[in-house]
């Protein structure tokens, strides 16, 4: 029987997921699904949380079941798993910083405009701070925060939401007819950006996993699988539930209009703040610009921890003849923070005026890497080492081919379009 403290004592890691995804993909894809395409592509967003769900199940699952990292699991089935890991990491990792930190920074310039920064070096102070936050708070700020910000946004999604679906004038009627068929190949290149970060790339799954250990460091206590499994449900829900919003709002309030998504940073958060007052009203501007800043914060701060945390270990267990590395060396945790935080600034400086560029190619990336570490996290979940008892559903397993066969199938054809 699941006791109450207990399961207090377990929630976070999963609700931290759901912060490091709404930044990217619910904000800038989900939105632009609605803006560009209306509902049409409601049910491919559901489809891609649902294909999803066991991958990044699979990481909180597996340590919960084993008390080792999903990281320790690749290890376990070879380094070649880990090493594939450690070149996705690194490839994605910097530019994935950078753009959220650019969104951060472009919702930030209502209060913190006075300081008279570009937003390139806006960016690079979030960097600096919110990395001396992680060095000196570590996880429990995380944890704090997370939850806070979720809660909120939601909220003021559901209620913005609402209120767009009744304040609608007659042209903007829900209309399937006039609906732009999204399924075509001159669509493709969207239609993997929004797969690839919907609800976040797969390799996040093992940020999870980290954070788990970290959290059991907090409260003492040892989640069980069960316990994993609501904290899990909990912030898979929300994040897909909040997807389906968003998308609604950039349907409701952008569709039919004939308004084009701005490339920059600056434009597509105003653009973004308008959406939400010409739903809610001018007298909660101030409300939403705050609520939208403190979620790209969320989302900004977690990448910043994830993205070096898991490097980290990576190459701790490289150098460690044992599977056992869970919890991070201080040290190496800091150095791999400062790298990524530079490595971000710099790509900032090449890339602060066409961000939609910049995300398609993270997202992109994302996407053809799916299938790889969808099976490098089948793999691991199956593996010997985990108890039978604790082992995937049938349907889950089931429904892990079926994600991977698809994710497969589309990269093929989106490779095959691009040299042919």
């Amino acid at each position: 029987m699941l006791k109450s403290e207990h399961l207090l004592k377990t929630l976070g890691p999963g609700i931290l997921i759901a912060c490091a995804a709404i930044g990217g993909s619910h904000l800038v894809w989900a939105t632009r699904a609605g803006a560009e395409y209306g509902w049409t592509l409601l049910g491919l967003v559901l489809l891609a949380n649902f294909l999803k769900f066991p991958f990044f199940y699979f990481g909180q699952h597996y340590t919960a079941s084993t008390g080792e990292s999903l990281l320790s699991g690749y290890k376990r089935q070879g380094s070649i798993y880990l090493n594939t890991f450690i070149v996705i990491n690194l490839l994605t990792g910097s530019i994935n910083i950078a753009a959220v930190g650019m969104l951060t920074a472009s919702l930030s310039m209502p209060f913190l405009g006075f300081l008279n920064l570009e937003l390139t070096y806006l960016t690079i102070l979030i960097f600096l701070i919110l990395s001396g936050i992680l060095y000196f708070g570590n996880y429990a700020v995380l944890d704090r925060l997370s939850k806070w910000i979720i809660l909120i946004l939601t909220a003021c999604t559901i209620v913005a939401v609402v209120l767009a679906f009744f304040n609608q004038s007659p042209n903007t009627v829900i209309d399937t007819q006039a609906e732009i068929n999204p399924y075509t190949l001159a669509s493709l290149a969207f239609i993997v950006s929004l797969l690839g970060w919907m609800p976040a790339p797969i390799d996040l799954s093992t940020w999870s996993s980290l954070w788990m250990h970290s959290r059991e460091a907090q409260t003492q206590h040892k989640a069980t699988p069960k316990e994993v499994a609501i904290d899990f449900s909990i912030g898979y829900g929300i994040t897909t539930l909040l997807a389906c919003l968003f998308l609604a709002l950039g349907a409701l309030t952008i569709f039919k209009t004939g308004a084009q998504i701005p490339q920059s940073g600056i434009q597509f958060s105003k653009q973004f703040i308008e959406l939400y007052t010409n739903s809610i009203g001018a007298f909660a501007k101030p409300i939403i610009i705050i609520a939208a800043f403190f979620t790209m914060l969320s989302t900004t701060l977690t990448c910043l921890d994830g993205y070096p945390r898991s490097l980290a270990t990576s190459f701790a267990l490289l150098n460690n003849s044992s599977n056992q590395s869970n919890c991070v060396d201080k040290k190496h945790y800091s150095l791999m923070l400062v790298i990524y935080a530079l490595a971000a600034s710099l790509i900032l400086l090449v890339f602060v005026k066409n961000l939609m560029s910049l995300l398609s190619f993270a997202a992109t990336v994302a996407f053809l890497s799916s299938p790889v570490l969808a099976w490098i996290n089948l793999k691991v979940i199956t593996g010997s080492n985990v108890p039978l008892k604790h082992q995937p559903a049938p349907w889950i397993k089931i429904t892990s081919y079926i994600g991977i066969v698809f994710f497969t199938l589309i990269s093929f054809l989106f490779i095959y379009n691009k040299l042919f």
